[in-house]
């Protein structure tokens, strides 16, 4: 087969959004060229946190827009449609409930139980690639952050609320291996991450005895995460145990930035973009290189990545959909790299957030400042969309 026959054609608008109305092509014609103003999104932003501060009714315009095109419902009922659309085009769900941010333990448990509904409505289901959760889901941020800092430290009060936390993760991800369904432990910030590492270390090694079930996430914004990966391997291949990653480059750029200079220490932020898609694409070649101790997915809206991906499962001489490479994008964001990847027949899945809108403007709120910080990315979104609109046109 050549070269050209394994390269995805992330050009074909046609199979990008055949999943999408007219309505709601245009929808998303209009939202991408919103998030592509900077000041449209920091106003648009301010708006939303003194609505939130004043508890004032945003729903009603925020579910017909913003809400609807990057989650799916208020519940796993209301996403239904959106699983079913996803499957009827060979793309994987992964159920994300997206209410964050919260401390008081009584709200703990309940994102526990929620992120457990999720990972039980699985069960028996194919259309569903994997489960996810937070750790900052189910413990607080300033908890966590004692945790990763000074673990050693720990007050007994909280100790005691550490143990806890333990046991929500351990009760998520039994839950997750008990009914084969793999499961990610998002990244979150550097101060929060090492505990985070331990937490998904201690699962990875109950769990992952046959296969990779529980999966670490590595953000290759950091200089050092690459090196983080190897070390990892080579620990999982040595206790005989195997290594689920999620590789991504990373949310968390500016705010990283900006804590490491008002702290006053180094930043563990790569110097350049170039250098974090250096790490990134090296993560998938040693993933690829390493498919019989690794499992991995490639969370990644870069078109070049994702080409790799593929790339590289042909050189290894590896089935397109090995269960043990995963390329994985948000709804709502690059359907043109995930939609003609899972024609091509690669595995592929959608994050699909859900939660009651409130709780959710948070993780909308960072949809919208990525797209706008990503120009380049927006502009390529929006590019397709006018396409397929222009195509559609003339075919009518």
């Amino acid at each position: 087969m050549s070269n050209a026959d394994t390269t995805p054609n992330f050009e074909n608008t046609q199979r990008a959004f055949a999943h999408l109305s007219a309505g709601e092509l245009n929808r998303a014609l209009v939202l991408f060229q919103t998030v592509g103003n900077n000041q449209l999104v920091r106003t648009g932003k301010a708006l939303m946190q003194v609505a939130l501060a004043l508890r004032i009714p945003v729903g009603w315009a925020i579910r017909p827009t913003v809400y609807s095109h990057f989650c799916g419902g208020e519940t796993i009922a209301e996403c239904e449609g959106t699983v079913a659309t996803l499957h009827a085009n060979k793309v994987h769900t992964i159920l994300d409930y997206s209410a964050e941010g919260k401390e008081e333990e009584i709200d703990l448990e309940a994102t526990q139980s929620h992120i457990l509904q999720a990972i039980a409505a699985t069960k028996g289901d194919q259309r569903h690639g994997f489960s996810v959760f937070k750790v900052s889901g189910v413990a607080s941020t300033a908890l966590l952050e004692k945790a990763s800092v000074n673990p050693d430290g720990l007050t007994p009060s909280d100790a005691a609320a550490w143990n806890r936390v333990q046991a929500r993760v351990d009760t998520l991800c039994s839950e997750a291996a008990q009914l084969g369904t793999p499961v990610f432990i998002d990244a979150e910030e550097t101060w929060l991450q090492d505990a985070i590492d331990r937490l998904a270390l201690e699962q990875m090694r109950k769990h992952n005895g046959k296969k990779a079930i529980v999966f670490n996430t590595v953000q290759l914004y950091r200089h050092d995460r690459y090196a983080y990966l190897k070390e990892t391997t080579e620990l999982a291949q040595k206790e005989g145990w195997h290594l689920g990653v999620k590789l991504v480059r990373g949310a968390y750029m500016e705010k990283e930035r900006a804590r490491a200079q008002e702290q006053g220490y180094a930043s563990p932020i790569q110097p350049d973009k170039a250098s974090t898609d250096r790490d990134f694409n090296a993560a998938v070649r040693w993933c690829v290189k390493h498919i019989d101790r690794v499992a991995f997915c490639a969370g990644s809206h870069n078109e070049e990545s994702n080409a790799l991906l593929a790339q590289c499962l042909e050189e290894a001489g590896l089935a397109r959909d090995d269960e043990r490479a995963w390329s994985a994008q948000l709804l709502g964001m690059s359907d043109h790299i995930s939609f003609n990847l899972s024609q091509a027949g690669y595995n592929v899945a959608k994050y699909v957030p859900f939660g009651p809108i409130r709780e959710t403007i948070p993780y909308l709120i960072r949809r919208a400042e990525e797209n706008s910080s990503v120009a380049g990315q927006t502009s390529r979104e929006l590019e397709l969309i006018r396409r397929e609109v222009k195509r559609r046109k003339a075919k009518a």
